[in-house]
């Protein structure tokens, strides 16, 4: 189970990624920018989004194939993050038969061609 506590500071958030995992599931968590569009005579608005995608162990992020991860986005603050950390769980209990497996998940790896 993952706690609020787990995840470091929102200055931290604003700045890179944070990863981490439990019970054979894992997560990122990331600051997302997006652009709202502008009324007559106004600048564009950057918004801040809490992007949170998990996916089953045992591979990282970049190795995981994009089919195999969900993703949901959250209020970039405090309370967005305590949301998140409710979502990564409630998919933990959700699905505990697929994050229980992760880790034979190993089998399915294959060496890049050179």
């Amino acid at each position: 189970m993952v706690s609020a506590d787990d995840i470091l500071s929102m200055e931290f958030l604003k700045m890179t990624e944070f990863t981490g995992s439990s019970e054979g599931l894992r997560y990122r968590m990331e600051c997302k920018v997006t652009e709202e569009p502008a009324g007559e005579n106004e600048e564009p608005k950057k918004v801040k989004t809490l992007l949170c995608t998990i996916w089953p162990e045992p591979f990282n992020f970049h190795t995981t194939p994009e089919e195999q991860k969900e993703r949901k986005e959250f209020s970039f603050d405090r309370d967005g993050v305590t949301d998140a950390v409710a979502w990564i769980n409630d998919r933990l209990f959700e699905e505990p038969e697929k994050w229980a497996g992760a880790a034979s998940n190993w089998d399915s790896y294959r060496l890049p061609k050179v």
